[in-house]
């Protein structure tokens, strides 16, 4: 009988273990946690945004790394795939804003024990408080892993027994390095490595921004909606960016929806989207746009409408209907006008830069914030090394990866978690095969 293990009960895991279990395979997961899918308890901020239900020529467009290499494992289990399996499973789903898909009962758990379930239905074998310390290869074929039993150490006490176990494939689900506190520590970038594989420098991606203006940090959880966001790269040293996009003043990301001031900068959906696009090698920007529904010229319209109705009124006193009350005294100082003025003083130029301001408010981004705090990973194995029709490695024969440990990462909005279970049921498949 075909022995398989699996390092990771996480979506990719779990999907990997549900598509290789058959009568002439035996599969093993190894879990160092206490228990499965500890990542997934937190995504979707508990909710678990499962997949997203947009058609499937759009799916692509929301992988911002590799999006041709997923292409075998999506059209193999796509996101209806995945919608129908917890559906047939008892978890009822919905979609939502962005076609995002959510568990009806808006709880996680009820996704994870879906999965888990179907896991134990299968007859798999699961190893929980197990880490995995190496996987050992036989000329240029897995031959076996080495682990600590965490578990059967704190029953007998003393330190946790090294075991070793012989397998035909080894699929390795180990996620990257963000929210470490769920075990995702790079485990398997370093098996990776062990077996020859290169490894793209990990990242934090769908992450917030530390950003340099002061006045971000004033306004310290204020929620701005319906509003537009582009962010800038240059050359940080200087040089001339002879790239076509600098050439054109191009944004590498535009976008339009909800963000929130921080005591270090910025976060919510439209920032944690655009880090996707973050260089940290690069000088970043972003302009926000606090009217993306007006024209620069209807804005400009709206404004002088406001100074007409209140001609003797102060600055500071006829603003107020534009911008939430927290924002107003920021803007009025990045403005430079004198809050106390009267308007019918406020010259024309004066207005129309004001109007600019609102439309293109500039932001420095430092950088991010760190692995702790961001959704997903960007980097991993590189997927050259990794044939995308089965995610058998090049290299190794036998070894699979699946999941956020390979180079590939996307937007928010369900799109990496459908990336965990279209690799982890391509990998799961081809590693089942006799």
């Amino acid at each position: 009988m075909k022995r398989i293990a699996i390092i990771g009960c996480g979506a990719a895991g779990m999907m990997a273990a549900l598509a290789a279990a058959n009568s002439s395979v035996s599969v093993t997961i190894f879990e160092k946690n206490e228990k499965p899918g500890k990542k997934i308890y937190i995504t979707g901020k508990g909710r678990c945004n499962v997949t997203n239900a947009c058609d499937q020529t759009d799916f692509f467009d929301h992988v911002k790394r590799n999006p041709r290499f997923l292409y075998s494992a999506f059209y193999d289990y796509d996101n209806t795939a995945v919608m129908d399996f917890f559906e047939s499973n008892g978890c009822r789903l919905k979609i939502e804003r962005g076609d995002r898909v959510f568990p009806v009962s808006d709880h996680s758990s009820d996704i994870i024990r879906t999965l888990f379930n179907a896991v134990k239905k299968a007859g798999v074998k699961v190893l929980f408080d197990t880490e995995v310390l190496s996987v050992e290869t036989s000329g240029q074929s897995v031959s076996a892993i080495t682990y600590a039993d965490k578990a059967g150490s704190s029953k007998k006490g003393g330190d946790a027994p090294i075991m070793r176990e012989e397998f035909d494939s080894v699929i390795v689900c180990t996620g990257g390095v963000s929210y470490p506190s769920t075990g995702s520590t790079g485990d398997g970038y370093e098996f990776a490595k062990a077996a020859g594989h290169s490894v793209k420098e990990p990242r934090p991606s769908l992450v917030p921004f530390e950003t340099k203006e002061d006045w971000c940090r004033e306004l310290q959880g204020l929620s701005l909606k319906n509003v537009g966001l582009k962010l800038f790269l240059s050359n940080k040293d200087g040089a001339e960016d002879n790239s076509k996009s600098a050439k054109k003043k191009k944004p590498v990301y535009e976008g339009f929806g909800e963000m929130l001031f921080t005591h270090f900068g910025v976060s919510g959906p439209l920032v944690l989207t655009a880090s996707c696009h973050y260089e940290k090698d690069k000088k970043a920007e972003l302009l926000l746009d606090l009217k993306p529904a007006l024209s620069e010229k209807q804005l400009d319209t709206r404004v002088l409408r406001d100074f007409d109705e209140g001609l003797n009124k102060q600055f500071k006193n006829v603003i107020g209907g534009l911008f939430p009350s927290k924002l107003v005294p920021v803007m009025i100082r990045l403005s430079g006008i004198d809050p106390e003025r009267p308007v019918h003083d406020i010259t024309k130029e004066e207005r129309l830069s004001f109007v600019r301001l609102i439309k293109n408010l500039p932001i420095t981004v430092n950088g991010t914030r760190s692995f702790n705090e961001a959704i997903i990973t960007r980097g991993g194995v590189d997927v050259k090394e990794i044939n995308p029709s089965t995610m058998e490695s090049k290299l190794i024969k036998g070894l699979y990866f699946a999941g956020e440990v390979i180079d590939v990462d996307t937007e928010t909005g369900g799109f990496n978690l459908q990336v965990a279970w279209s690799t982890g049921h391509l990998a799961g498949t081809s590693a089942g095969e006799i």
